[in-house]
Parts: structure tokens; sequence; C-alpha cells
């Protein structure tokens, strides 16, 4: 992707990174994008060249696949702190969830650990990454 293009695309959005393979995560994108009628998130898997230039540019090991990666200008969140920010601008009542962020870190993270190291024997996986349809291209990073 062209760097002048890309950086005009993510301005003034918050991407989310997420693991193109895992079932729970493809089916977390489409529940955030059913909730995100301002359409501010853009979505990149953390496989794909864009989610790859996106955590090398904020110093995250290329690997990194066990969590969700949230990037709001040049902060970056990881894990419950990615998923409360993310549910603090959803529609309806999933906005609520945003309370939870009282909860010390390490209290929320190890719930989510818990969450990310079984993710693929309960959900399964996908034997690739995500494609998104025409009329969602836009909103996603390559």
């Amino acid at each position: 992707m062209n760097p002048k293009t890309y950086n005009s695309t993510i301005e003034n959005k918050d991407v989310i990174l997420f693991d193109g393979v895992c079932n729970l995560c493809n089916h977390a994108v489409n529940f955030i994008i059913d909730r995100d009628p301002a359409r501010r998130f853009l979505f990149s898997s953390l496989q794909s060249e864009a989610g790859r230039e996106l955590l090398k540019k904020h110093q995250l090991d290329a690997q990194y696949l066990d969590s969700l990666v949230l990037i709001q200008g040049e902060s970056v969140y990881l894990k419950s702190a990615a998923a409360l920010r993310i549910a603090r601008h959803l529609s309806g009542i999933w906005s609520l969830c945003y309370a939870f962020i009282v909860v010390p870190p390490f209290i929320r993270n190890f719930f989510y650990d818990i969450v990310a190291r079984f993710r693929y024997q309960t959900f399964g996986q996908s034997d690739s990454c995500r494609i998104p349809t025409p009329e969602l291209k836009s909103r996603f990073l390559v």
C-alpha cells in the first residue's frame, strides 16, 4: 500500500488489529462492525502486511498474535484495555462495559489471557485470514 494513501486512510480512525485466523476474533470484528454506525474503526489482521507494519511502527513484535490491539493515534492498547476502549464507542448498552476499566489490569488480563489461550480449541480457527466482502472492503487495511 502506498504510504501516503495508507496514512490518509487511517487519519481520524482507530485501528483494530486482530488474529485473522481466529474464529472468535472474526466474530468479534463482525460484532464491532454491526455496532459501529459512525464507522470509527478500521480493521486489519495481525498477519497482514498492514498489520505487521503497524505492529512494527508501534514497536510491537510482529509475531504477537495473542491479543486484540487497538491503535488510537499514537496510543496503543492491548488485551482488556483494547476491548474496553472499543466497547466504549459501540452503540447500545455495550458502551457501559467501559466501566470495567476501573478493575485493575492484572485482574482483567488474567481472564482475557484464559480466553486467548483457549480460543482456537474452543472457537476454532480458519486456514486463512478473513477476506472482507466488497461492501466492507473500505473498513479493512490489507
